[in-house]
């Protein structure tokens, strides 16, 4: 089923006004906002792993096609890129995730601190949050000490409003893995003919050329589902990672060709 946030963008897409006028209803708001206070989302971390574990193993499937290396090379390499930067790279994404927690959580206290020693200076800062938004007179004086009477309310506004800091709520052990896991499945497709070529002499003839059509459909695919993330149009998502991914093995496949004499 759809979120609210998916309706919403949707509804704008096609600029139907009821659909939003819908979207936007207080139950939908109520209901998206406990949603999204009881789990966060992994859809990034399984697409930007996907798109990554896609084209760097098929840049290197590429590289030993290009130098005319045989199958077993281009085996070792793959899992080699699978294993090694697949790891990498979620390693990567926890240690960024847990830093972000950290100096997110490390800000806070600050803000609570400074909020239970220092309210006067907090309090104004409120009010010039707001006065820059467009609040004046006693409006402006009406949203400070509403902002101001729960302590909880005020320290998150500081974070979002002064700090610009958005809490994460998602285990940044849980997002190394599914990083590694979206990385290791997709980036296992470049390498399945040859995979196949151990038990098929068809395959391993024209294995290359299978691993191109199912890596350009991987890649399409993988693009299209940004838009979860990106919320731009699918296809054009789903063309722009082709055409990168096809960039990146047209020169590793050249540098390989280059180098061939060297193997």
């Amino acid at each position: 089923m759809p979120t609210r946030q998916e309706k919403a963008r949707a509804a704008y897409e096609s600029k139907d006004l009821e659909a939003t006028k819908k979207a936007h209803e207080l139950k939908a708001i109520k209901n998206a906002s406990e949603l999204h206070k009881k789990s966060g989302s992994y859809v990034g971390d399984v697409v930007f792993g996907a798109i990554d574990g896609s084209i760097t193993t098929f840049a290197v499937v590429s590289g030993v096609a290009g130098a005319a290396l045989s199958t077993n090379i281009v085996i070792i390499l793959g899992i080699a890129n699978l294993l090694a930067d697949g790891f990498s790279m979620a390693v990567g994404n926890y240690l960024s995730s847990k830093s972000n927690i950290e100096f997110a959580q490390k800000e806070r206290k600050r803000e609570e601190w400074e909020v239970e020693h220092y309210p006067k200076g907090e309090i104004e800062e409120v009010r010039e949050i707001f006065r820059a938004k467009g609040f004046e007179g006693k409006k402006l004086e009406d949203a400070v000490k509403t902002i101001t009477s729960n302590k909880k309310l005020w320290v998150d506004t500081m974070m979002a409003e002064e700090l610009n800091i958005i809490e994460e709520n998602i285990s940044p052990k849980k997002r190394g893995l599914v990083t590694f896991v979206a990385f290791a499945l997709v980036g296992s497709i470049p390498l399945m003919p040859y995979f196949i070529s151990f038990f098929s002499e068809v395959a391993k003839g024209i294995a290359f050329q299978l691993s191109i059509i199912l890596t350009f459909i991987a890649f399409f695919l993988v693009g299209s589902a940004k838009i979860y993330v990106t919320g731009k149009n699918w296809f054009k998502s789903g063309l722009e990672t082709l055409l990168v991914g096809g960039a990146a093995a047209i020169i590793a496949y050249a540098i390989g060709y280059l180098l061939r004499g060297m193997a």
